[in-house]
């Protein structure tokens, strides 16, 4: 029989006793966890949710704002990111074990060679010495430690692939907030300048009005205050915004000049909400969200993340408890060689198969036992984080459902407010110039004028906090490849391992 014939032969064999072994093997892994139950619905009402419930147009909705800016400033950010780095890091190393986790299954194959030249007898003359081989040995994987260790890398892999689709939206809901407030500084900016104006030429004419005898000394200093004091609000206003630029160009590792022009061309009002959530409003009126809560949740990829997580601890359990069983090692090798020696040579040829080892662990001072009863910790603690990831997600689109519908409640109020405060700071400011009515009056009116306008900027701020905040919280529009239809009864049961 020749050695390759050999060699299938040892290799079936071992294969053979695998396949026998592992079938009276039977590590029963633990139960999976009781999943917790959502809602049926959602107790808030509102509109449909960014997606439209369909969850896979949430990857394209920052487009819903119409303002290519926004988009670009997400790219790049993620581009600069050091968090998605460290989660595209951590998502390559996770590869990489999943391969080494699968290859420790694998027969092992080294290889050796050798030579050397001498005369280690007198009586003998110089001689040559060569060899080469190759030695090979497998482990059987009789009771499931090397499948549990490649179950666990897998859903290791899936986890920091999550993790990195988490960072994704994280980044992208970041940045969204940041420009989005820097457009809303800009709106607060601009009503600064236009108060800050209004006193500036309030105080001008009371100040003439004083030289020519027909104001008040005392007047004349309330609009020179009311100036000063529009002045020094325009100025923190401007430092808030500059601030809030330089916060966004380290953001998008952009520079702040360049930002700065970028942002200028783009200066302008902003939608307190998504264009085609404002135009979904001017046909219908308010109704429920049309995905149900596990449709919803099954798309974040935090819930999936903790779901494989709670999947590798199990497979870990398995792994522990293997590691207290019995080990069955296959070895063996070839080897050619040869001497030559005073101008004659010989070749030899040597090869083995075997020995088959088994390694029985008898006393280990309750080390294998301690490593099974903390890899059960750990799934127990997975199975915990899984449970309140999933209250959390709930809690959070609540939130953002409540938020949004209280600050779309106010809108109207809110600009009515506005609207009517306008009209009598304008009255009252004619009359004022016609000597109808006091600075007093004509400051009051103003003030009144500044908070309502204030008010709706930032109700706006609110508006648009809570559609960020509900794209976050309804994944970002990612969706696990093998779920991608998850049914709401099995969306947040997480899988056996």
């Amino acid at each position: 029989m020749t050695l390759r014939r050999h060699r299938a032969a040892a290799l079936a064999l071992s294969a053979a006793m695998s396949s026998a072994l592992v079938g009276c093997a039977s590590l029963n892994p633990p139960a999976p966890p009781a999943a917790v139950a959502p809602p049926a619905r959602w107790q808030t009402e509102l509109p449909p949710m960014p997606h439209g419930g369909q969850v896979g147009q949430l990857s394209a909705w920052w487009k819903q704002w119409n303002d290519p800016l926004l988009s670009e400033l997400i790219d790049a950010a993620q581009q600069a990111s050091p968090s998605l780095a460290a989660a595209r890091s951590r998502l390559v190393q996770a590869r990489a074990t999943r391969a080494a986790a699968g290859a420790a299954n694998q027969p092992r194959v080294d290889g050796s060679a050798s030579a050397s030249r001498g005369n280690t007898d007198p009586l003998l003359p110089t001689n040559t010495v060569a060899q080469a081989g190759l030695q090979a040995s497998w482990e059987i994987d009789l009771f499931g430690a090397g499948r549990a260790g490649r179950e666990a890398a897998d859903a290791r892999l899936a986890a920091a692939d999550a993790s990195w689709h988490e960072a994704r939206v994280s980044v992208a809901a970041e940045t969204a907030s940041a420009y989005l407030g820097w457009r809303n500084c800009e709106s607060q900016r601009a009503l600064a300048v236009r108060d800050a104006a209004s006193r500036t030429e309030t105080a001008r004419l009371v100040q003439a009005s004083a030289a020519a005898g027909f104001t008040a000394p005392a007047t004349a200093a309330l609009a020179r205050a009311s100036a000063a004091e529009a002045a020094a609000r325009l100025r923190q206003q401007q430092a808030q915004c500059d601030s809030q630029q330089q916060a966004l160009a380290a953001m998008t590792a952009q520079s702040p000049e360049a930002l700065r022009a970028r942002l200028v061309r783009q200066a302008g009002p902003v939608p307190a909400e998504p264009v085609a959530a404002m135009t979904a409003l001017a046909s219908a009126p308010l109704f429920a969200v049309s995905a149900v809560p596990a449709q919803v949740l099954a798309q974040r990829p935090d819930l999936v993340q903790a779901d494989r997580s709670v999947a590798a601890a199990a497979a870990d359990i398995g792994a522990a408890q293997a590691d207290r069983y019995p080990r069955l090692t296959l070895g063996g090798s070839v080897a050619a060689g040869g001497v030559r020696m005073s101008g004659s040579e010989t070749n030899a040829q040597t090869w083995s198969l075997g020995p088959l080892s088994v390694t029985l662990p008898i006393f280990d001072a309750g080390r294998r036992a301690a490593n099974v009863e903390a890899a059960q910790a750990r799934y127990e603690e997975a199975v915990s984080h899984y449970q309140a990831q999933i209250r959390r997600a709930v809690q959070e689109v609540e939130q953002a459902l409540l938020a949004l519908e209280a600050a779309r409640g106010r809108s109207a109020d809110a600009r009515a407010a506005a609207e009517g405060y306008r009209a009598s700071f304008e009255a009252t400011e004619t009359r004022h110039r016609n000597g109808l009515a006091s600075l007093v009056e004509l400051e009051d009116a103003r003030r009144n004028l500044l908070a309502a306008e204030t008010a709706l900027v930032q109700l706006q701020r609110e508006m648009q906090d809570g559609w960020i905040a509900l794209y976050r919280a309804a994944g970002g529009g990612w969706e696990p490849a093998s779920a991608a239809s998850p049914s709401p009864a099995s969306a947040l049961a997480p899988s056996k391992p």
